[in-house]
Parts: C-alpha cells; sequence; structure tokens
C-alpha cells in the first residue's frame, strides 16, 4: 500500500510539472523541429542497417515499421521522402553541401530536445562559454545523433530478425508465432527504455544517477509501448490523415511525434520528481546552473543543493 501511495504521489507532482514546465509546447516544438530532421535521421539509422541488410532491404524494413505506427498510405508518404532525400548529386560540391545539409537537419531534433530536458530538469547554460565550449556541446550532439542513429538500427535489425523468426515458427508450431510476437514486443520495450535511459542521462546539461534514471526509462518505456498501441488504433480509425486533404501524411506524422513527446516528456518529469524525493537529485554539469525561476518547484526539491559537477567527459 505504502507502494502505491509512493508511485500516485510521485505521478501527481510528475503531473504538477508537466503543467508549470509548459510541456505541451515543448512537444509542439520538437514536432515542427522533426519535420525537418525526420528525413536524415532515417537516412542515418537506413545507411546503418544497409550495411547488414543492404539498402533496399533495409529501406523496406523501415517502411514496414513506420506502417505499423501510422499506417501503410502515410508510411509509404515518408519512404518517399526518405528517397527524395538521397537523390543523387551532380557535383562533388552539392555532395559536400548535402552532407553538411543532413547533420544540421538531424542535429535540429537533437538539439530541440536537449533544450525541451534542460527546461524540464531546471538548468541553462552558464552565460559567457567560450567558442570552445560551443564547439564541444556541437560535437556531443553529433554523437548524440550518430548515437541514436545507431540504436535505430539496432532496433531495425533485431525487429527484422524477430519478425523472420516469428513467421517461420508460426507455421510450424501451434501458438509460436504469438510467442514470437510478444518477444519482440518486449524487445522493443527494452529498446526504447535503453534509448530513453541514455537521453535522461546524456543529453541534458545535468547529471541524474543511472538507478534514479533506470527507473524513470522503463516508466516511459512502458507509457510509450502503450501510447504507441493507441497511436496506432486513434490514426487507423479516425480517418485522421483525410481531414488535412493533401498534408495528411504530414499532419498524421506530426500529431504522432507530438503525442510521442508528451509521453516522453512526462517520463522526464516523472523521473525528476523521482531522483528529486528519493533519490541522488539532479546536478548541473560545470556548463550549466540552476534556473532561477521563483515559480519553478525544483529550488524547494531536496536534491537541488548547489552542487556542481565537472565537465563532461
Amino acid at each position: 500500500m505504502a507502494l502505491i501511495k509512493a508511485a500516485v504521489s510521485l505521478l501527481r507532482t510528475a503531473a504538477q510539472a508537466f503543467m508549470a514546465d509548459k510541456v505541451p509546447r515543448l512537444g509542439a516544438a520538437l514536432a515542427y523541429y522533426s519535420v525537418f530532421s525526420m528525413a536524415p535521421l532515417l537516412l542515418i539509422a537506413v545507411a546503418m542497417a544497409g550495411w547488414v541488410f543492404g539498402h533496399d532491404a533495409a529501406m523496406g524494413h523501415v517502411a514496414h515499421e513506420i506502417e505499423g505506427l501510422i499506417g501503410r498510405k502515410d508510411a509509404l508518404a515518408v519512404q518517399d521522402i526518405i528517397q527524395h532525400s538521397r537523390s543523387p548529386a551532380t557535383s562533388l560540391l552539392s555532395t559536400i553541401t548535402g552532407v553538411l545539409m543532413l547533420i544540421v537537419g538531424a542535429s535540429g531534433v537533437i538539439m530541440g530536445l536537449k533544450d525541451a530536458l534542460n527546461t524540464i530538469w531546471g538548468v541553462v547554460p552558464r552565460p559567457g562559454q567560450s567558442l570552445w565550449m560551443t564547439v564541444k556541446e556541437t560535437l556531443w550532439s553529433l554523437s548524440a545523433l550518430l548515437g541514436t542513429g545507431f540504436l535505430l538500427a539496432v532496433s531495425l535489425l533485431t525487429s527484422a530478425a524477430l519478425t523472420a523468426t516469428s513467421t517461420y515458427f508460426g507455421t510450424i508450431l501451434p501458438g509460436g508465432e504469438g510467442f514470437w510476437h510478444a518477444v519482440n514486443l518486449l524487445v522493443s520495450f527494452a529498446s526504447f527504455s535503453t534509448l530513453f535511459a541514455l537521453m535522461f542521462r546524456y543529453l541534458p546539461d545535468a547529471r541524474v544517477a543511472w538507478r534514479d534514471v533506470a527507473i524513470g526509462a522503463l516508466l516511459t518505456g512502458a507509457f510509450f509501448e502503450i501510447g504507441k498501441f493507441l497511436l496506432a488504433l486513434y490514426i487507423g480509425t479516425a480517418g485522421v490523415g483525410s481531414t488535412f486533404g493533401a498534408a495528411g501524411s504530414l499532419a498524421v506524422v506530426l500529431i504522432w511525434i507530438y503525442y510521442s513527446a508528451q509521453i516522453l516528456f512526462f517520463g522526464a518529469e516523472f523521473t525528476k520528481a523521482y531522483t528529486n524525493t528519493y533519490g541522488s537529485g539532479i546536478v548541473p554539469n560545470g556548463n550549466a546552473q540552476l534556473q532561477e525561476t521563483s515559480g519553478r518547484q525544483n529550488q524547494t526539491d531536496p536534491g537541488w543543493q548547489g552542487r556542481q559537477t565537472p565537465d563532461r567527459a
């Protein structure tokens, strides 16, 4: 009973902070960034998975995964965007320009996500940072971008392998396909929970203990899997895309990203509530400081005690 009370209290605290931090607006901003970053980020994941599958097979698996989220018609529209993004360049200059635009476009969503998590964590960059610190932060964002692409590629490879396995065993074992579908669901949960844990741990300009991050990431992963199912059900039955006419596919993608961002950010709020109540607290790193806003609850939380950690290793 005490555990249930503690969980309810943490969820209530997270919900209050969710509204106080204006998280719905942060989700809208992230959805906007994602419009420009979606194709480059997926291109990176396809390129990495293509080393194993080959490009065409990897693209097919990406389309299959997206179809499970937003439906076949809208998945084909996303696939078309990716194909146009990788159109062959006609000169060295256009190739270099294309690569630079790919990096800038894909890193936009990473920077937007980092800024949103900083807002939720209640930290801001220290004023007067040197040019070198700015360069280091940019390189860190690019590293996070490549890491995200790698994790997406690994998730794609694992899902494809499990799908093939379930198809094979479904024909020779009674109930085999259902079992492997459950395994696929668990692997998806583990993959996203790992991704969320890495986001909470390394993206913001602050540090949280791994134990606290793990608890928040597992809850976020569970909410995300439930949310994926409900969003797919809503998009598939409500005819969302047809309401927006020619822009229907883009609207569906924006809606999916927006509500997925709300789940992610609520998980971040829960992580903050947990670590400030039962964990080691959120501590700004050497490049950041606490946000001095009188209305924020963070300043009265036990985990927020002016302690600073060294710069990122």
